[in-house]
């Protein structure tokens, strides 16, 4: 199956603190999905290019959890969380926790729907404790991390 880079859509949603990701993807959603729960696979697409990433824990099912490092010369991010609920092939709720800001955690949704051509749209809501820690991930940089990890998840899918 050959794949196109597609554009992904990230927005601060008005009035609430939460940012929606919006992509769509040439796979079906069950192997979308499945690239989000096998470590494997998320080892090779989550996250800029430049980093690695290391996994202590990934528990993804429901009531699971997840522990990971991503790393390059420069210094190490550690990050966390709760997999709140896991449904195969449409929905994964999570938390989602840097080790840097220790007290702020978002809740993350993540909706999978099929589309005509066996295609998928992906939509990540990320819902934030105040507007200013939404606002302070917005201007960290996060979205060269999200539009490079869709960009790796594009050449996963394509390489079957």
């Amino acid at each position: 199956m050959s794949t196109t880079t597609r554009e992904t859509d990230i927005e601060a949603v008005e009035g609430l603190p939460t940012i929606r990701i919006t992509r769509e993807f040439d796979a079906p959603p069950e192997r979308v999905f499945d690239a989000h729960v096998d470590v494997e696979k998320v080892k090779r697409w989550l996250g800029p290019r430049n980093l690695t990433m290391t996994v202590d824990r990934w528990d993804a099912e429901t009531g699971g959890g997840y522990r990971y490092t991503s790393s390059d010369e420069t210094g190490e991010w550690r990050f966390f969380g709760s997999f709140h609920e896991v449904r195969s092939p449409e929905r994964i709720v999570q938390t989602f926790s840097y080790e840097g800001f220790p007290d702020s955690a978002c809740l993350e949704t993540l909706t999978l729907t099929a589309l005509p051509g066996g295609r998928t749209r992906l939509v990540a809501e990320s819902l934030f404790d105040s507007f200013d820690s939404r606002d302070g991930m917005l201007a960290s940089g996060m979205e060269v991390g999200v539009v490079q990890g869709h960009e790796r998840l594009d050449e996963l899918l394509a390489s079957r």
